[in-house]
């Protein structure tokens, strides 16, 4: 091995202790110094570590952002998101293309740039979006995309492009970025001005008891969408056995068309930490994590400097706030591009420097999680409701929104319409109320709660965004009449095929046969019966996979056969001789006709 990558690798694990559970922090750095991670590289992160070397190489090969294989200097991403693809992103990506010599995979002949497709990066609205590097750029069009692949020719350095910077905190030092907030509409909660840290110091008033008591007056349920008590998630880490508790805030929101955590993490970032610190006062914990997703590792270093900030003040540390006793603090984890790592327990794998696996429950994280013990695992928007309640009180809390479903939802809106950006609204509102607030007209269809979720139809727009109606965690797509719904039902399908982690066979097959009966339908190749074998093949899948990926994978094709039914059976019918209008005769004799050295005859 080079005597220089040699001194890089042992100089990253040393300033990470050598320790294996920082193994995603060990990794991810090396990805981007060297470019990729050799055998000789991963053997050494082993020996370093204290591990065996296929452990790191099963690292390596699940996260899309790492590479056994050298990449350029520069990496451009290009999201292939459905939003980004509706805005243009087709042209962009036949521009970069074009203008580098290259298709999508491939490096420069000098080795210095590389071309990728990667799935939603948190940009929806203001897409085309790219990431070059650790650099966000939005709004893209053919000519941006040309004038990007100049300048880096010229210079190589993604940050020295020109750009005008973004609002508020993208415009600080350590972010510099272009990207907007896009804040649409201020509510109650997360973004309406409060006192700082005076929630906190309310909670150190408090009892840890009566702090998880107040949560659950608040009726406060989990906003990643699955909608589970808080307060109830608090009292069960909080009970378990263990001395050793953790707090871990999921930023990691992968769901496509969700953005509404960027903008937290911009703005309202000492919400967050306020709220993940009462966490930790709340369950008995010293150690708060903040799992990030690798798509926003351009905030990292904002972020960690703002950690800093509170460590000096006293809001980290040791008896924060002078309480006696408390001491807990919080550093970041970075991911590098899987979309199961929001699941939870695979979020848990991950931090413990593993692959983003799941795990099997039970035990649930509240009584075995990161490293075997007692962990909530909360998300961004979560802990600010938490920071709001013990600030305002539990009844100012669940008076707001609907009965069912206390206070406001933060909602990323995108698609079809004139203002796509985050909406804070209460839970309850009208989904043809938010179409009109947005902008949307001659509206075909909605995505609620992501492509995990629920795409509906005129004849449900009465219906209400609330947990016991339109469940979502956040993320809200909209096509037009001129949109091809099964096209969009199939771009979902591709996603989840790609980002299923392959544990369970109903997962990595079933959405494989999903998305290929979906393509035989949209090219005129199927039956009326199909309609029938999809949805049970779908509900099959729901049941028998193994996490929350396959569990809702399904739903793209679930819920356009029932909403959308017509759409499947005006491009279906019956084959009168029989005959199956998937198989292709000719090409199924193709191999032997190279064997015979002779074309077949078909009758």
């Amino acid at each position: 091995m080079n005597k220089d990558i040699e001194k890089i690798v042992k100089q990253v694990c040393e300033s990470n202790g050598q320790n294996k559970t920082k193994m995603m922090n060990i990794v991810t750095s090396l990805q981007e110094r060297l470019g990729g991670l050799s055998g000789d590289v991963m053997d050494l992160i082993a020996k370093q570590t204290k591990v065996h070397r296929v452990e790191v190489e099963s690292i390596v090969s699940f996260y899309s952002f790492l590479s056994k294989t050298p990449k350029g200097k520069i990496v451009i991403r290009l999201c292939n998101d459905i939003v980004d693809k509706m805005q243009g992103g087709e042209a962009v990506r036949k521009a970069f293309c074009d203008e580098l010599g290259v298709k999508i995979g491939g490096t420069t002949p000098d080795g210095n740039m590389t071309l990728e497709e990667t799935p939603c990066i948190g940009m929806c609205d203001q897409a085309p979006a790219a990431l070059v590097n650790d650099v966000v750029f939005t709004y893209l069009s053919t000519d941006k995309a040309r004038e990007i692949v100049r300048e880096l020719k010229k210079h190589g350095d993604p940050k020295k492009i020109p750009h005008r910077l973004g609002d508020g905190n993208n415009a600080h030092d350590l972010v510099r970025s272009m990207v907007h907030n896009g804040i649409r509409k201020k509510g109650p909660v997360i973004f309406s001005d409060y006192e700082a840290e005076s929630g906190l110091k309310k909670a150190l008033a408090m009892s840890p008891v009566e702090v998880i008591r107040e949560v659950k007056i608040a009726r406060l349920r989990g906003r990643g969408g699955a909608g589970f008590p808080t307060g109830m998630k608090w009292e069960f880490t909080r009970g378990a056995e263990g001395t050793q508790k953790f707090v871990i805030c999921n930023a990691d929101e992968g769901e496509p068309g969700t953005f509404k955590d960027r903008v937290i993490l911009t703005e309202k970032y000492d919400l967050l930490f306020e709220g993940m610190t009462i966490g930790g006062y709340a369950i008995g914990s010293d150690t708060g994590i903040l799992y990030l997703r690798g798509e926003y590792l351009y905030l990292k270093a904002f972020l960690e400097e703002m950690l800093e900030d509170r460590r000096k003040k006293g809001l980290l540390g040791k008896d924060i706030l002078h309480k006696k006793g408390f001491h807990f603090d919080i550093h970041i984890q970075i991911g590098a591009g899987a979309y199961i790592c929001g699941e939870e327990t695979s979020l848990i794998s991950s931090c413990e420097g593993l692959r983003g696996d799941p795990k099997t429950r039970p035990p649930f994280p509240a009584q075995k999680g990161y490293l075997g013990c007692p962990t909530t695992v909360n998300n961004v928007e979560t802990f600010c409701c938490v920071a709001r309640i013990m600030d305002r009180g539990a009844t100012w809390f669940a008076e707001i929104g609907s009965k069912g479903s206390p206070s406001t939802k933060l909602l990323s809106v995108s698609g079809d319409c004139s203002g796509p950006g985050v909406y804070e609204f209460p839970f309850g509102i009208k989904v043809r109320d938010l179409l009109k607030e947005v902008g949307a007209e001659d509206v075909q269809a909605v995505l609620i709660g992501g492509p995990s979720g629920q795409i509906i139809g005129p004849s449900d727009f009465e219906r209400t965004i609330c947990y016991d109606d339109l469940p979502t965690g956040g993320s809200i797509v909209i096509f037009n009449q001129e949109r091809n719904i099964l096209e969009v039902v199939k771009e979902y399908m591709d996603f989840f095929v790609e980002e299923s982690c392959g544990y369970c066979t109903p997962c990595r097959v079933g959405n494989v046969l999903l998305r290929n009966g979906i393509e035989n339908i949209i090219e005129g190749k199927g039956e009326p019966k199909d309609l029938d074998y999809l949805k049970e093949l779908g509900e099959s899948v729901k049941v028998t996979s193994r996490c929350g990926l396959g569990q809702t994978s399904p739903n793209p094709v679930l819920t356009t056969l029932k909403n959308f039914r017509g759409v499947y059976e005006k491009l279906v019918k019956k084959d009168e001789k029989g005959f199956q209008p998937t198989f292709d005769a000719k090409r199924a004799v193709g191999d032997a006709e190279k064997v015979a050295g002779r074309a077949s005859v078909h009758y």
